[in-house]
């Protein structure tokens, strides 16, 4: 039995510092500057969820509106060169 627990918290440890590793995607980002921003203005309940959806609509249409140009200027690279670019691109 004991065996099994140390097993079982190795497994969970380790998918832990798997998460840890890994960057945040491009949705997080924006739910961390979005929720940074609503604490910085101190919103609470309604004036909050109306700001947190504001504040993610807009972020969602600048990734798109990203994306679209990232991809414009990516024309003619291919495989990593292409997948290189563009992930650099959507960064800025």
């Amino acid at each position: 039995m004991k065996k099994l627990i140390v097993l079982a918290s190795i497994a969970l440890a380790s998918q832990f510092a798997l998460a840890a590793d890994k960057a945040p995607t491009a949705q997080q980002q924006l739910m961390g500057t979005c929720n940074t921003e609503a604490k910085t203005k101190e919103l609470k309940g309604d004036d909050r969820k109306a700001y947190m959806s504001s504040c993610l609509s807009d972020g969602r249409k600048r990734q798109q509106e990203r994306m679209k140009t990232c991809n414009v200027d990516a024309t003619g690279k291919k495989g990593d060169e292409r997948k290189a670019f563009m992930s650099e691109c959507l960064k800025k």
